[in-house]
Protein backbone atom coordinates (compact mmCIF):
# COMPACT_ATOMS: atom_id res chain seq x y z
CA UNK A 1 0.00 0.00 0.00
CA UNK A 2 1.19 3.31 -1.20
CA UNK A 3 2.32 5.58 1.94
CA UNK A 4 1.89 9.64 2.09
CA UNK A 5 3.16 12.29 4.23
CA UNK A 6 0.11 14.84 5.02
CA UNK A 7 1.07 18.38 6.26
CA UNK A 8 -1.51 19.87 7.77
CA UNK A 9 -1.81 23.40 9.25
CA UNK A 10 -3.91 24.35 12.15
CA UNK A 11 -5.94 27.63 12.79
CA UNK A 12 -5.60 26.93 16.73
CA UNK A 13 -2.97 25.09 18.82
CA UNK A 14 -4.16 21.07 18.79
CA UNK A 15 -4.36 19.75 22.39
CA UNK A 16 -4.36 15.93 22.01
CA UNK A 17 -5.92 13.95 24.42
CA UNK A 18 -6.74 10.02 24.74
CA UNK A 19 -9.62 9.41 22.31
CA UNK A 20 -9.34 12.42 20.47
CA UNK A 21 -9.15 10.71 17.52
CA UNK A 22 -11.83 8.30 17.75
CA UNK A 23 -13.57 9.91 14.87
CA UNK A 24 -10.87 10.52 12.54
CA UNK A 25 -9.96 6.54 12.52
CA UNK A 26 -13.49 5.96 12.27
CA UNK A 27 -14.06 8.15 9.17
CA UNK A 28 -10.55 6.53 7.75
CA UNK A 29 -11.12 3.45 8.19
CA UNK A 30 -14.55 4.14 5.90
CA UNK A 31 -12.95 5.83 3.54
CA UNK A 32 -9.67 3.30 2.92
CA UNK A 33 -7.14 5.16 4.50
CA UNK A 34 -4.55 4.54 7.52
CA UNK A 35 -3.11 6.95 10.02
CA UNK A 36 0.17 5.90 10.87
CA UNK A 37 1.58 8.17 13.26
CA UNK A 38 2.01 12.09 13.32
CA UNK A 39 4.72 14.82 14.54
CA UNK A 40 3.38 17.89 15.94
CA UNK A 41 5.51 21.01 15.81
CA UNK A 42 6.23 22.72 19.12
CA UNK A 43 3.67 25.45 18.77
CA UNK A 44 0.80 22.74 18.07
CA UNK A 45 -0.16 23.95 15.12
CA UNK A 46 1.32 21.79 12.51
CA UNK A 47 1.25 18.37 11.85
CA UNK A 48 3.38 15.74 9.48
CA UNK A 49 1.42 12.57 9.54
CA UNK A 50 2.03 9.70 8.05
CA UNK A 51 -0.47 7.19 6.29
CA UNK A 52 -1.33 4.38 4.10
CA UNK A 53 -3.80 4.56 1.18
CA UNK A 54 -4.80 3.39 -1.81
CA UNK A 55 -4.28 7.33 -3.62
CA UNK A 56 -4.00 10.80 -2.16
CA UNK A 57 -7.40 11.40 -3.29
CA UNK A 58 -8.74 9.35 -0.67
CA UNK A 59 -6.38 10.73 1.96
CA UNK A 60 -8.29 14.15 0.79
CA UNK A 61 -11.70 13.08 1.05
CA UNK A 62 -11.29 11.61 4.67
CA UNK A 63 -9.96 14.77 5.58
CA UNK A 64 -12.61 16.77 4.47
CA UNK A 65 -15.01 14.51 5.83
CA UNK A 66 -13.27 14.74 9.34
CA UNK A 67 -13.01 18.65 9.20
CA UNK A 68 -9.39 18.31 9.45
CA UNK A 69 -6.91 20.38 6.81
CA UNK A 70 -4.94 18.62 4.54
CA UNK A 71 -2.31 20.97 3.31
CA UNK A 72 -0.01 18.60 1.67
CA UNK A 73 -0.07 15.26 0.28
CA UNK A 74 3.13 13.63 -0.74
CA UNK A 75 3.57 10.15 -1.69
CA UNK A 76 6.80 8.85 -0.63
CA UNK A 77 9.02 5.50 -1.69
CA UNK A 78 11.16 5.40 1.33
CA UNK A 79 13.42 6.59 4.15
CA UNK A 80 16.51 7.68 3.80
CA UNK A 81 18.49 6.49 6.52
CA UNK A 82 21.90 8.36 8.55
CA UNK A 83 24.71 5.95 6.90
CA UNK A 84 22.87 6.98 3.24
CA UNK A 85 21.47 4.03 2.81
CA UNK A 86 17.71 4.13 0.84
CA UNK A 87 15.28 1.86 2.69
CA UNK A 88 11.98 1.34 0.18
CA UNK A 89 8.94 1.54 1.46
CA UNK A 90 7.28 -2.43 0.64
Amino acid sequence: MPLYVIERTYAERVVPFLGAFERVNEINADTGVRWLYSFLSLDHRKSYCLYEAPNAELILSAAAAAGVPADRVVEVVGRMLPSGALEPVV
